[in-house]
């Protein structure tokens, strides 16, 4: 068992939602369905594979529709956290189901789960002093206020677009379902897990969980995951095919490989990498490498398999 090459693969949102005119369901079957293609590369390659996923985008959608029929029809409103197991529910689905697809057409006959992760966090992290996710769709103000009042959200004005619900966004303590998870990776199953950072819970005294309305960054999430399995190469798949310092500016420099020194220098000079987008994405490989990590890539999903041989993408090593 012990000699299994283990990698553990985040991927963005854009891994299931291309663009605004490509939402439905069905879209983002599609989508998963090319990026499942590209990890049956890995797996074909030898790899055992632990697959973590955002979820932002659909988090939106059920809220959203929670919202329109609790207004409609008086329906009750679901959770935040409920939000977060239904999404990787669904979301798991259309990976395995995809990624399972796939294999057998390659003729490879390997499992495929999804396990519904909670994700323990700080009940003291900072983040719930100073929530800052936004979440849901817009509201007036008055609605805002009474949402504040009655429900004690945390309401702020958004640009003048209209008021929004924020949550915190807490660090990552501990995967509550990590021995099922690693169970399954040494036995060479395909594990789908810590979907949109995971269920955010918190322990309390007598040693039980309960969940929070917060939102659990799934690089950071993905990072804690393959340091727990000691993976052997941590994979963010996004966007771009590479890092770039100065991204978007005249002077932008695509990077092929840096140490985790440079990336701790790049990231905290602080003008290199976008606070919402690169920037977990490099926090989330240093905390990787610091706690032992052999090597981390960033990529996107086409290119994954070129960037394991070299080819393209970033590297980042101790």
């Amino acid at each position: 068992m012990s000699e299994r090459k283990i990698a553990v693969i985040a991927i963005g949102g854009n891994s299931l939602i291309k663009d605004k005119q490509h939402v439905s369901v069905e879209d983002q079957y599609k989508a998963a369905g090319e990026t499942a293609y590209y990890i049956a590369d890995l797996i074909e390659d030898g790899w055992t594979v632990a697959i973590g996923h955002g979820n932002g985008p659909q988090v939106g959608f059920i809220l959203r529709r929670s919202e329109i029929a609790a207004k409609v029809a008086g329906m009750h409103e679901v959770p935040l956290e409920v939000c977060g197991a239904d999404t990787q529910g669904a979301i798991g689905y259309a990976i395995q189901q995809n990624l399972k697809n796939e294999l057998t057409r390659r003729g490879i006959s390997r499992p495929v789960a999804t396990v519904v992760t909670q994700v323990a966090v700080d009940k003291d992290d900072p983040a719930f002093q100073n929530p800052t996710k936004p979440i849901g769709g817009f509201m007036e103000e008055a609605e805002a206020r009474k949402r504040a009042e009655e429900d004690g959200w945390v309401v702020v004005e958004d640009a003048g677009r209209g008021w929004r619900r924020v949550v915190p966004s807490p660090l990552p303590k501990e995967i509550v379902e990590f021995d099922a998870v690693k169970t399954l990776i040494d036995a060479g199953v395909t594990t789908v897990t810590v979907g949109g950072g995971g269920i955010p819970v918190i322990k309390k005294e007598d040693g039980t969980y309960q969940g929070v309305a917060a939102v659990i960054d799934k690089d950071f999430a993905s990072s804690l995951l393959a340091q727990m399995l000691k993976a052997d190469i941590f994979i963010i798949s996004t966007a771009v095919e590479k890092v770039a310092l100065n991204f978007g500016k005249p002077d932008q420099k695509w990077l092929d490989k840096m140490t985790l020194a440079e990336a701790k220098q790049y990231l905290a000079e602080g003008t290199h990498f976008a606070k919402g987008s690169m920037a977990p994405k490099i926090q989330a490989v240093i905390w990787f490498l610091e706690a032992g990590g052999k090597q981390a890539l960033i990529t996107n999903p086409e290119n994954i398999g070129r960037a394991l041989k070299g080819e393209t993408g970033t590297l980042i090593v101790p």
